[in-house]
C-alpha cells in the first residue's frame, strides 16, 4: 500500500513539474528595436531590423520595432513605450544615453542591450555591444588604396587621392576614419585621406552626394560612405561620376553595379541574434561588454558583387590581411578618443 502511494506520489510530481515554467527562464517573448533614427537605410539599422526578422522566426517572439527618427522630443516617449511593451529590448542609443541609463535604472528587471558603444548605468544592467569597427575599417582602405594606386581602373587618376563622407565626427566614427587612414597607408605611406563629415545629418543623401561630388572634384577616385541614409548619394555619386565609392554596414556593392569595390559590414544583426540567444539559454550576464570583431562575425569587408571592380590579385591581398586580422598575426590599432 506504502508503495502504491509512493508511485502516485511520484506521477503526481512529474505532472506538476512538466506543467510548470522552468524558474530560471526569464520571460523574453516580447522584444523591441529602439533606434535613433529610421529604417530603410540598407546599413545599420536595417541590418539590426534583419535579426530582429530572424528572432522572431526563430524563437515566435512577438518584436516591435520604434523609430525615433532622430527627433529628440521622441527619445523618452519611444523609451517608455518600450519599457511598457517588452521584456527585452535592443538600443541603439545616440542622443539619449541619460534617458537610457535612467530608464534602465528604474527597470532593473528589463534587459536593456544597447547596440555600437558601451553605455554603463549606475545598477550596472546595461549591456553594450561593441564593435571593433577599426578592423574592417581597415580593411577598406586597403581596398581603397589598391584602387587609386591601380591606373589601370577606369577613370582613376594618379594623384593618389581617397576620401570618406561622414555623418557626423565622434568616436565610432572617428574609429572607422582612423583604421581607414592606416589601411590605406600600408599599402602605399603617402596616400591622401579627405574627410568630410555631414554635421549630424544621416538620413538625406541628398547632403552625401553633394560631398562625395567634392570629393571626387579634389581627386579622390575612391570615396568611402560612413553616413548611413545620408551615404546613398555617395554611391550615387560614384557612379554619375564613373569612379568608385566603398558601402558600409551592409553588402552595398550592388546598389551601384561596376562602382562599389567593396563594402565594410558592420553585422548588427547577428549581435542582436548572439544576445538573444544567450538569454534564452541562461548565459547572458547583465552589465557586460560585447566585443565584435572579424573573429566574431560582427566586422567584415565584402567583396562579392554582380560587377567585381577590383582584380583578382588585389581582392587576394585583402583577404589574406583579412585572414592575418583573424588569426592574430596582424593586429589593427584601435582608436582611441
Amino acid at each position: 500500500m506504502n508503495n502504491r502511494i509512493l508511485s502516485l506520489l511520484a506521477v503526481a510530481a512529474l505532472i506538476l513539474s512538466a506543467c510548470t515554467p522552468a524558474a530560471s527562464t526569464p520571460a523574453t517573448d516580447k522584444v523591441v528595436y529602439l533606434i535613433n533614427g529610421a529604417l530603410g537605410d540598407n546599413a545599420f539599422y536595417d541590418s539590426g531590423q534583419q535579426g530582429m526578422e530572424n528572432i522572431k522566426k526563430q524563437y515566435g517572439v512577438e518584436t516591435r520595432t520604434i523609430e525615433a527618427q532622430f527627433d529628440a522630443g521622441k527619445y523618452q516617449p519611444s523609451l517608455d513605450a518600450a519599457v511598457q511593451f517588452a521584456d527585452v529590448i535592443f538600443v541603439i542609443a545616440y542622443g539619449f544615453e541619460d534617458q537610457l541609463k535612467e530608464t534602465a535604472d528604474k527597470y532593473p528587471n528589463k534587459v536593456f542591450v544597447n547596440v555600437d558603444f558601451t553605455l554603463e548605468n549606475s545598477k550596472d544592467t546595461i549591456t553594450s555591444v561593441d564593435f571593433i569597427e577599426e578592423e574592417s575599417a581597415y580593411l577598406a582602405g586597403v581596398a581603397a588604396a589598391l584602387a587609386t594606386t591601380d591606373t589601370s581602373l577606369a577613370g582613376v587618376n594618379p594623384e593618389r587621392v581617397i576620401g570618406a563622407v561622414a555623418g557626423d565626427i565622434d568616436p565610432v566614427i572617428s574609429g572607422f576614419t582612423f583604421a581607414y587612414e592606416n589601411g590605406a597607408r600600408s599599402i602605399h605611406p603617402d596616400i591622401q585621406v579627405e574627410v568630410k563629415s555631414l554635421g549630424g545629418v544621416w538620413d538625406d543623401p541628398a547632403k552625401g552626394k553633394e560631398a562625395a561630388l567634392q570629393l571626387f572634384d579634389q581627386k579622390a577616385d575612391v570615396v568611402f560612405q560612413i553616413a548611413a541614409a545620408s551615404g546613398l548619394g555617395v554611391l550615387q555619386a560614384a557612379e554619375e561620376r564613373n569612379l568608385y565609392a566603398i558601402g558600409v554596414d551592409t553588402n552595398q556593392n550592388d546598389l551601384a553595379p561596376g562602382h562599389v569595390i567593396a563594402s565594410d559590414i558592420k553585422n548588427v544583426g547577428k549581435a542582436i541574434e548572439d544576445v538573444y540567444a544567450s538569454i534564452r539559454n541562461g548565459t547572458y550576464k547583465a552589465g557586460e561588454v560585447l566585443e565584435y570583431g572579424l573573429k566574431q562575425g560582427g566586422v567584415d569587408i565584402a567583396l562579392e558583387a554582380q560587377r567585381p571592380v577590383l582584380p583578382q590579385a588585389a581582392q587576394e591581398k585583402i583577404m589574406a590581411v583579412r585572414q592575418q586580422i583573424i588569426a592574430g598575426t596582424l593586429t589593427i590599432e584601435r582608436y582611441v578618443p
